[in-house]
């Protein structure tokens, strides 16, 4: 069965190509990729994705709604309620006759002129962040170069006061067709018009600023919000803000792509930040309470604890990055991941040197055995185990 394209949009079956457009956008809202992370959702924006590219195709959509499926791999309409009739693309069986073996040249069946109004492309700028404005989200003007609608003529390509015309080597249709003999009898064929480029029409005094195009490039500043929680090849997308398309096509949409910027201090993963706290041996052994100042400024106690050994992880909990929601909102915070590394001083006078050794004195380690611990279970390694007793 040929797939209803109409349905998958939720429109009535042959809407036009405003209804077309409102439901599409209004599904791509909620399904695309970067609000919707869910395998199921992402299926069905492919789905609508494809529905849309259908319906705006003239030819497609013609071939949809005499009841085939344009996207079939057997051909169009092969997936007709014919049950797969490879000739439900033509209009009846007088025009598969005339393809074949009838008629005269021009007789065929033709796909038409396209339009001239097409849609734009999507486009894409990069914007560095630092770890802080992640976390915080920031709103920036930014500077961007894109095709917009041409000011003189407005989108239609020609000098002021006049009108595009007929083309007179297709006489509008936008196609050259061709009759050519073979064993079946007469095949008619068409190709684009090379002229008009299959447009039907040819504009006899293009704008002097867009020389027909109906756009021009032009640099602009576009207002964008990153939500807080964002993380490195993430992307905004700001609707209607890319390229004006030819003629004076709708705009495509603008990305904005984060780039992160590596910290100093902090790293991230996902929503949970690390960092390595370099603590004298002494406050490792005696504990402490330290100033530690965070991603945002702030700064908060760091209790240490006697005995703290080198390699040991402190938690703060909800201390880290904001968890960002598929929505654009945040739902908590991660956590801060504290590594502590004990660092041994190399270089000692002669008080502190002395201080040391009467330490080692005093807790039996002045020559630590080795051999002799490995045996009676009193050497270096027991004494480690011992090291915070």
């Amino acid at each position: 069965m040929a797939r209803d394209y109409y349905g998958i949009l939720g429109v009535e079956q042959g809407a036009d190509a405003g209804e077309i457009k409102r439901a599409y956008r209004r599904l791509a809202r909620e399904l695309h990729p970067d609000v919707n992370p869910d395998a199921a959702a992402q299926e069905r924006f492919r789905e609508v994705s494809t529905a849309y590219e259908v319906l705006t195709d003239p030819e497609k959509k013609r071939i949809v709604d005499l009841g085939g499926d344009p996207m079939d791999p057997r051909g169009g309409g092969g997936g007709g309620a014919g049950g797969g009739d490879p000739f439900a693309g033509f209009g009846g069986f007088s025009d598969i006759m005339d393809a074949f073996f009838g008629g005269q040249a021009g007789a065929g069946r033709g796909r038409g002129p396209r339009s001239r109004t097409q849609h734009g492309a999507d486009a894409l700028i990069r914007m560095e962040l630092t770890l802080a404005e992640c976390a915080s989200g920031v709103e920036r003007d930014l500077t961007v170069d894109t095709a917009v609608l041409c000011t003189l003529c407005q989108g239609s390509g020609c000098a002021e006061g006049t009108h595009p015309t007929a083309c007179d080597t297709c006489g509008g249709s936008g196609e050259i067709q061709s009759v050519q003999r073979s064993f079946l009898g007469q095949v008619v064929t068409a190709r684009p018009c090379p002229t008009c480029r299959g447009f039907g029409e040819v504009i006899p005094d293009p704008c002097r600023q867009c020389a027909g195009d109906g756009r021009i490039r032009s640099r602009r500043e576009v207002a964008v919000r990153i939500p807080a929680g964002v993380a490195e090849g993430m992307r905004v997308r700001l609707a209607g803000q890319g390229e004006v398309g030819a003629g004076g096509g709708p705009a495509g949409d603008l990305y904005v792509e984060v780039e992160e910027v590596p910290h100093e201090v902090f790293t991230r993963d996902g929503s949970d930040l690390h960092c390595t706290l370099p603590l004298p041996m002494t406050a490792a052994a005696l504990g402490a309470t330290l100033p530690l100042t965070l991603l945002d400024g702030t700064v908060t106690d760091l209790d240490i604890e006697a005995g703290t050994q080198s390699g040991s992880v402190r938690t703060l909990r909800g201390k880290g990055m904001p968890r960002l929601r598929a929505t654009g909102r945040t739902d908590g915070h991660g956590d801060l991941l504290v590594h502590v590394e004990v660092a041994v001083p190399t270089k000692l006078d002669k008080e502190q040197t002395e201080l040391l050794r009467e330490l080692a004195r005093l807790r039996g380690e002045e020559q630590p055995d080795l051999v002799g611990g490995a045996r009676n279970g009193h050497g270096l390694f027991s004494r480690l185990r011992d090291w915070g007793r």
